[in-house]
This record gives structure tokens, sequence and C-alpha cells, in this order.
């Protein structure tokens, strides 16, 4: 197989991977919290769902829970509502790919109680309904976002007609059929011969030329192709052809995963070479990745002196404005101190993993045995990935600890 990406699909594919791990970031901190009684609302709202009926049902919600025996946990049950509820007031529609709100107390680290709020439009449409009051949030619906990210289409094309699908985890959808009737080779000599060949070839032009137009129509939506790659399959050369036919669309062609054979047309085609590609599909985004990582390997053995790595370092070249790409491993949990002395006014930067963040050494100014202030704490990968300075950040999923690099301009 081959792929060629356009550097609008390349900056595509980097912020999909951002929004991910914002996503995946969210998911774990959401899924520790846990509160005192059942005050953790969990809200999932699809696209096309209207917000009247939302708040109606948050109201009815309300009178239900006016109800509650326990004094302490029916006051905070009702609060977490009214939040939801004027949470939701922002929101005159649901946004195109959904609404996910998290509202409640939640118990911090330290057993205090803190108020949290958080609603957002997903990266990509949410077809899932709930409401749960509980201990804890549900985030499950989120975790099925990420599983199933990438869709590929498919063009299974023979003699009979052609079928265009895609499929996105384990959900394949058949988008067009379209049936063909091509003359067959004829046994007579002669001149008829040669008419007949010429009328086969122009219907077999025109039937791949259509197949061409046809997927353009389905697989570029907004001047971009809607799939992370194509599998064009088929029985005979039609499959080679169309490939290599002027009419198919470049920006397809540069998606072109892989050509495969296949015994049949139609869905038992699909299904044939859903099978084929199977294992090709599942390494997309192993090898966009090893892509990265092969450029900053090649850096280091010509010895171009283009490259940096560890957190300090990286961080040096990132507050420079030197860096052009940005590989961060999603594990990464460094967070970056800016503290300053009360005294001196001195202020200083520091960067800790969670584990030496709790020490309290790192925070006390030993010349004038005070605490030092702490101006500013944010997660390393989060400074990266928000600061502005790069053109492209890469949130990678191998776990390397501590791992961060950087490729300067």
């Amino acid at each position: 197989g081959w792929s060629r990406m356009s550097d609008a699909d390349d900056q595509a594919a980097r912020d999909a991977a951002i929004e991910q791990w914002k996503i995946k970031k969210l998911i774990k901190n959401l899924d520790a919290a846990r509160g005192n009684g059942t005050s953790m609302i969990s809200l999932i709202v699809p696209p096309k769902d209207q917000i009247a009926r939302v708040s109606k049902m948050l109201g009815d919600e309300y009178g239900t829970a006016s109800n509650i025996k326990s004094r302490v946990n029916r006051l905070s049950v009702l609060s977490a509502i009214t939040s939801t509820q004027q949470r939701l007031k922002l929101y005159n529609r649901v946004p195109n790919n959904g609404l996910v709100l998290y509202c409640g107390t939640v118990l911090t680290e330290d057993g205090k109680e803190k108020q949290v709020t958080i609603d957002f439009e997903p990266f990509k449409p949410i077809n899932t309904s709930l409401y749960l009051c509980d201990n804890k949030f549900h985030v499950e619906a989120l975790q099925e976002l990420l599983e199933c990210d990438d869709k590929f289409g498919f063009i299974v094309m023979d003699g009979n007609g052609t079928l265009f699908g895609t499929l996105s985890g384990n959900t394949r959808e058949v988008l067009h059929k379209m049936s063909v009737e091509l003359p067959k080779k004829h046994g007579r000599g002669g001149q008829s011969a040669l008419r007949f060949a010429r009328l086969r070839l122009e219907k077999r032009h025109n039937y791949v030329t259509k197949v061409a137009e046809m997927a353009t129509q389905l697989f570029i939506t907004n001047d971009k192709c809607n799939v992370s790659g194509l599998v064009v399959a088929g029985s005979a050369e039609f499959k080679t052809v169309l490939v290599e036919a002027e009419r198919f669309d470049q920006r397809l062609a540069a998606k072109v995963l892989m050509v495969v054979d296949v015994s049949y047309g139609g869905e038992n085609g699909f299904n044939q070479a859903i099978e084929l590609s199977a294992e090709v599909l599942s390494n997309v985004k192993f090898l966009q990745e090893k892509k990265v990582i092969k450029k900053y390997f090649d850096e280091i053995a010509q010895d171009t002196g283009k490259i940096c790595f560890g957190v300090d370092d990286t961080l040096k070249c990132l507050e420079a404005g030197a860096i052009e790409t940005l590989i961060v491993w999603e594990s990464l949990e460094h967070i970056r101190f800016v503290l300053r002395s009360p005294v001196s006014g001195e202020e200083e930067t520091l960067v800790l993993t969670p584990i030496k963040a709790k020490d309290h050494k790192y925070f006390k100014d030993e010349a004038n045995s005070c605490d030092k202030e702490i101006l500013d704490k944010t997660e390393v990968i989060w400074r990266s990935i928000e600061g502005g300075w790069i053109r492209g950040s890469r949130v990678m999923r191998e776990k390397r600890e501590g791992a961060i690099g950087g490729l300067p301009v």
C-alpha cells in the first residue's frame, strides 16, 4: 500500500490527535473523581436533540430530587441540577456534534469539596443520550468516541457494477451501488470485430469515468477527503484502471492505502475487502507516527544539530519559538511551576514529575527561610500544545517515561 498526505491533511490529523488527547486526559480526571452522596450529574445530548426537551427533563428531575430524604444529599443534588440548568442556558441549540456536560461536587485529595462544571462539544458526533445522577461521573460514551475514530472508504468494482462504502470501527455502511451492462466479447471477425472492440472500450471508459466522478461526490466534502484512507477492490483489472484513470480525483488518489483482489462484487466483495485490508487499516495510525519518528531519527543520524530531547532542553527551545515539530508521548505527566520568593521577588521555573511535585523541598526558599509563592502551575504537555509556538504538535501513543522531543526550525 502507499499513502501521500498533503499539508492540510497532515494538519487535520495533528489537530484530531490533539483533540483525542484532550478527551483522554479529561476522561482520566473525570473517571477518578468521586463525591459524597449522588450529586454528580452526567448529561449527554446527541446532535439534533432539542435543548427545550433537556430543560424540561431537568425540571422534572428537580421535582423528583426534592423528595430525597437525606437533607445533605437532597441539597447537593438540587444544587447540581440548578448548576446544570444554568449552564444549559448558554446554549440556544444543541451543537452539531452534540453536547457533553458534567456537573457536581467532588472530593479533592485533601478531603475538601469542590464544585466542578464541564461542558463541551465533542470532536465528532456522539450518538448517545444520557442523564445520570450518581457518586461518580459516567465517561463510557466518551471512551467509545475514541475507540473507532478512523473512517475508511471502500470502492468495490467489477464488470457488473460498483459499491461504495465506509468502515468505522466495526460499523460498515453502504453509501451507494451502481450497476453497469458492458458488452461481452464477440467472436465475429472482420470489420464488425473492430467496431465491437471500439464500442467495448468506449463503454468501459465511460463506466470508469462514472465511478471516478461518484467517488469524488461521496468521499470529498468541502474540498477535503472525508475518510482517513481508501481501499480500492475488485476482480479483473478494473480496480487498477480506476486508480490510474485521469478522472480519478488526485485528492482521493493520495488517500489510496491499498488495491486488493476480491473474487466477488457487491456486498460480498465489500466484506472480503474489509478482511483483506484489516491489517493495513489497523496500522494507519502507527504508520503516521512512524513517519514522524523516522524524521527525528534521520536528523540524529545526519548529525544536523536540529533536534533536542528531554523536558528541560525542549521547553527552552519552545520558549524561544525555535521548534517546528513537537513530539510528545501522551503518558507524559510533568508539571511546570513558576515560583517566586516573597522576600527577594526572584522568579524561577521548575519542571517536576508528579511525585517530585508533592515534595515540599522544591518549594522552599532556603536562603530566606520561607515558602516560595506558586505563580503558575501547568502540565508540560498541555502548555506545549496550547502554547501556539509551533506549527505541528504530535501526541504519540507509545509510553516512554518522561519522553518529549522537538525538531527545531
